[in-house]
C-alpha cells in the first residue's frame, strides 16, 4: 500500500511539475459575457459552471508552436501563438457562448501541421496534438560547377515534388512535404561557386523552401534554369536536379575550357602533383568519389570524360594508371570509357581536375570548385582540412622532406 501510495503521490508530482512548467495563455474575447436558460440551472453545477476554465496542451514531439484561434460563430476573435506545452485560460462556461470554439494548431519541423477544435463549454480540459513525421526526407543535396553552368541535386527517400519560382537575383524551390534531414547539416548554407552565392533553407509548414542567390544579382544576372529527375539506385534515393545556365555558358565558353585543358602538361599530374593527388583520394570516401566522377547524365559528364582523354596524353607511357595496376590507352574508346568508369581510381585524375580550375576559374573560387566535381555533398568545412592535407604533402615533397 505503501509502494502503490508512494508511485501515486510520485505521477502527482511528476504532472504538477509539468504544468508548472508550462506557459500560461489567456485566450479571451472580450466584450460582454453570454446569458441564457443554461443559467439558470448553472448554480446546480457550481464548479462546473463558474470555476475556473482551462485547457492543458501539450504536443508529441514536445517541441512545436502553436496557434491559438478563439471563434464565436465563425468569427475570430482572438489569436495568439506560443510553444508547447501550455495552458490556455478560457472564460468560465457560464460566461462563455454555446458557438465559442477555440482550435489549436501546432507545428513542428519534419511533422505535418496538426489541428484540433474545442467547444469552450464542453468537459474537454487536456489536449494532446500527436504530429506524423513527413512523408518525404531530404536525405543529400550536392552542388556541381563548371565552366559556367551548375547544377543543384535534392536527393530525397521518396519521389519529390518540386516547385520552381523565379525571383529577382536567385530562385526558390519549394520541396512538398519535405524534411530536412540531420545528414544535411549546414551543407545547403556551404553551398558557394561562381554562378551561385549562396543558398539557405527554410521549413514553411510541410513544405521545405530551398532558395537561391545568383552571384552578381545587383547586376541583373539571370542564368536559365532547367530541371530533370532521376533515381540513385545504389542508394534507393529519388534524385532532382536543377540544371542552372550561366551567361555565356555557350560554344565559346566551351571551347575556352577544350582550350584551357591543352595547357595541362605531364608536370601538373606527376612527381609532387602526384602526391597531392594520391593524399586527396586517399583521404575521399571511395563510394562517394566513384558517384561523383561517374557518368550520371549531368552536363559536367563530357568534361570529365575530356579530362579523362588529356589524363591519358600527358601521363607518363601514355597511359592512365589506375589503382590496380590497370593501364588504359584514352586514345581507344572502349578504354577511355573503362577509364572514366572507375575514374575514381585514376592516378593523377584529381590533380589534373586541379589544374584545370586553377587555369578556367577565379582564384577565389577553385576550392570551390574542386570540392564541387570531386565531393559535391561534403561539406565544405570537412572538405577543407582533406584539401589542405594534400597541399601540404605535395609542399613537402617540393620542399625534398
Amino acid at each position: 500500500m505503501r509502494v502503490g501510495f508512494a508511485w501515486l503521490l510520485g505521477g502527482l508530482l511528476l504532472v504538477g511539475a509539468t504544468r508548472a512548467g508550462a506557459e500560461t495563455i489567456e485566450l479571451l474575447p472580450g466584450g460582454p459575457n453570454h446569458w441564457s436558460g443554461r443559467n439558470i440551472f448553472a448554480p446546480l453545477r457550481p464548479g462546473h459552471y463558474y470555476g475556473e476554465r482551462k485547457i492543458e496542451v501539450r504536443t508529441v514531439p514536445e517541441e512545436a508552436m502553436l496557434d491559438l484561434f478563439y471563434v464565436r460563430a465563425g468569427f475570430q476573435k482572438r489569436f495568439e501563438q506560443a510553444d508547447s506545452p501550455i495552458t490556455i485560460i478560457l472564460p468560465k462556461r457560464a460566461n462563455a457562448n454555446p458557438k465559442d470554439f477555440v482550435i489549436i494548431r501546432a507545428f513542428a519541423e519534419g511533422h505535418r501541421i496538426v489541428e484540433q477544435t474545442v467547444k469552450v463549454s464542453s468537459g474537454i480540459d487536456e489536449v494532446v496534438l500527436e504530429m506524423e513525421p513527413l512523408p518525404n526526407l531530404l536525405e543529400a543535396i550536392r552542388h556541381v560547377y563548371f565552366a559556367g553552368r551548375a547544377s543543384l541535386s535534392f536527393l530525397t527517400k521518396e519521389a519529390l515534388t518540386l516547385r520552381l519560382t523565379d525571383r529577382d537575383g536567385g530562385f526558390s524551390a519549394a520541396l512538398h512535404e519535405t524534411a530536412k534531414s540531420e545528414s544535411v547539416g549546414d551543407a545547403l548554407e556551404q553551398v558557394s561557386s561562381p554562378l551561385v552565392k549562396s543558398v539557405s533553407a527554410n521549413q514553411l509548414g510541410e513544405d521545405l523552401l530551398v532558395q537561391v542567390r545568383f552571384q552578381g544579382a545587383a547586376d541583373g544576372i539571370k542564368p536559365e534554369l532547367r530541371s530533370r529527375s532521376g533515381r540513385d539506385p545504389v542508394r534507393d534515393l529519388y534524385v532532382y536536379d536543377v540544371d542552372i545556365i550561366g551567361p555565356g555558358a555557350n560554344s565559346s565558353r566551351i571551347e575556352r575550357a577544350r582550350n584551357t585543358l591543352a595547357r595541362v602538361r605531364t608536370a601538373d599530374v606527376s612527381g609532387c602533383a602526384a602526391r597531392f593527388d594520391a593524399a586527396l583520394r586517399g583521404s575521399l570516401d571511395r563510394a562517394a568519389l566513384s558517384r561523383a566522377l561517374s557518368p550520371s547524365g549531368s552536363f559536367v559528364d563530357r568534361y570529365l570524360l575530356a579530362a579523362m582523354r588529356r589524363l591519358g596524353e600527358v601521363s607518363p607511357g601514355g597511359s592512365v594508371e589506375m589503382g590496380d595496376g590497370t593501364r588504359y590507352d584514352t586514345r581507344v574508346p572502349l578504354q577511355l570509357a573503362a577509364a572514366q568508369a572507375d575514374a575514381a581510381t585514376a592516378k593523377g585524375f584529381l590533380a589534373l581536375l586541379r589544374r584545370w580550375i586553377a587555369l578556367l576559374e577565379p582564384a577565389d573560387q577553385h576550392d570551390a570548385v574542386l570540392r564541387g566535381l570531386v565531393a559535391p555533398e561534403l561539406e565544405a568545412e570537412s572538405f577543407k582540412p582533406l584539401l589542405d592535407a594534400a597541399k601540404s604533402a605535395e609542399a613537402r615533397c617540393r620542399s625534398g622532406a
